[in-house]
């Protein structure tokens, strides 16, 4: 009596693979099912296990994780956004200058205007 065993395929992933996958998920570029699909992974389960043990996703909650941040990380962010808030204020400071020279320009036009014209134009405001 001779059984015939279906072998069970079962593929090895490379560590670099697993975490490009939940980087995706996580960045949602895939859902779980869509990342399955793609790349041709087995079982749901599996990319589910991986995300729990690799990434910052509660599969269960959709949410992302607090992820406890050192110190380090914490005063590079305040720096790019320390940066970011110094750009946007020289914009902002820029575009009111360029807002503070039409309304002077403006003003001539409109004194111009009443001069040459009689119109009283500051009635029409």
């Amino acid at each position: 009596m001779e059984r015939n065993y279906v072998k069970r395929t079962q593929k090895d992933y490379t560590m670099q693979f697993k975490l490009q996958v939940v980087r995706e998920i996580e960045d949602g570029v895939f859902t779980v099912s869509q990342a399955q699909r793609n790349y041709g992974i087995q079982c749901r389960g599996t990319v589910v296990k991986w995300l729990e043990k690799y990434g910052n996703f509660d599969p269960h909650y959709k949410v992302k994780k607090k992820v406890m941040k050192t110190a380090e990380q914490r005063l590079l962010e305040l720096e790019q956004e320390n940066r970011l808030l110094k750009k946007q204020k020289l914009a902002l400071e820029k575009e009111l200058s360029n807002t503070d020279k039409k309304v002077i320009l403006f003003d001539m036009m409109i004194d111009l205007a009443e001069k040459e014209y009689q119109i009283p134009c500051t009635l029409l405001f």
